[in-house]
């Protein structure tokens, strides 16, 4: 698909309503098919200032081009839709490009990646009642939690909330759990071996005074024979967060070999990946959708 981004900005300057009259008249999915699985493509990096892919620092910066990579991955069959910021998704309306798809907002993004206050996950994206008013079908939310850090509840108890208010609106939020450390020099890092992944699904299972919309977007741990016992924890059904593949085919391959055996299991139910699948190391989007999808 072209991507006129002088078109894009003609709208947005005389005719700001299309955006609204898009979403109006995109035709809608259910959220998974018959075969109760998902393939989405994320793309709400650039919104916390994570713009970096391998060495590229400013890969995802240019938007012309990422606007491309994501009309491309959608476009490959077995892609169910896209994850992004209202920018993005605005832009993909105007472009016709998610017609039939599933569309998820992103709920927090104010823990600018790298900032002092990266743990201070406000919701300064989508709200529920806008993903309600736009017709989007899901919602995403991040949720990281430092038991050094006192501001951690905060950001449970505002989880919490958004939670409830999604379950209200009958709107599917998917949550991104992870038990965070600082290094000593002020690094914030995920922890990913078996005992925090599994105690980050427990937490996050529970926030809620309801968990019937509630789905689990779930990193592979660092050993992935651990995520068997660990996907134990829960009963909610949960995807894949897809992380980097690393440089090289080789990088990709064992990437997509974590993800085989963790596909397997009960409570997961698709693939969120972003970076890994729009900026492949040999630059073959296409390619890297479409393995993705045969994984499914």
């Amino acid at each position: 698909m072209n991507v006129d981004v002088h078109e894009l900005v003609r709208l947005r300057v005389h005719h700001p309503e299309a955006i609204a009259q898009a979403a109006a008249r995109r035709p809608r999915r259910p959220l998974t098919g018959d075969s109760g699985r998902l393939m989405i493509v994320a793309a709400d990096h650039p919104a916390r200032g994570a713009l970096g892919v391998g060495d590229r620092p400013l890969a995802m910066a240019d938007r012309a081009d990422l606007l491309k990579r994501l009309c491309l991955a959608l476009s490959r069959p077995g892609v169910d839709g896209v994850l992004a910021t209202a920018d993005i998704l605005d832009d993909l309306l105007l472009l016709g490009a998610l017609d039939h798809k599933v569309v998820m907002g992103s709920m927090n993004r104010g823990g600018l990646a790298g900032a002092a206050f990266e743990l201070d996950d406000r919701f300064t994206g989508h709200r529920p009642e806008d993903l309600a008013r736009l017709g989007f079908d899901a919602g995403k939310l991040l949720l990281r939690i430092d038991y050094d850090d006192p501001g951690s509840l905060t950001t449970l108890e505002a989880a919490a909330r958004t939670i409830d208010a999604m379950a209200a609106l009958r709107l599917p939020v998917f949550v991104e759990p992870f038990i965070c450390r600082r290094t000593p020099d002020g690094r914030l890092r995920n922890d990913l071996s078996a005992d925090a992944v599994t105690r980050s699904l427990a937490i996050a299972s529970g926030l809620g005074g309801s968990s019937a919309y509630t789905w689990l977007k779930v990193p592979v741990t660092e050993n992935p024979d651990d995520m068997a016992e660990v996907m134990a924890a829960s009963t909610l059904p949960a995807v894949l967060l897809g992380g980097d593949i690393g440089d090289g085919p080789d990088g990709r391959t064992g990437a997509f070999e974590k993800w085989r055996g963790a596909l397997h299991l009960p409570t997961v139910r698709g693939l969120v990946a972003g970076r890994s699948l729009l900026y492949p190391a040999d630059g073959d989007v296409a390619a890297a959708v479409d393995t993705a999808v045969g994984l499914l």
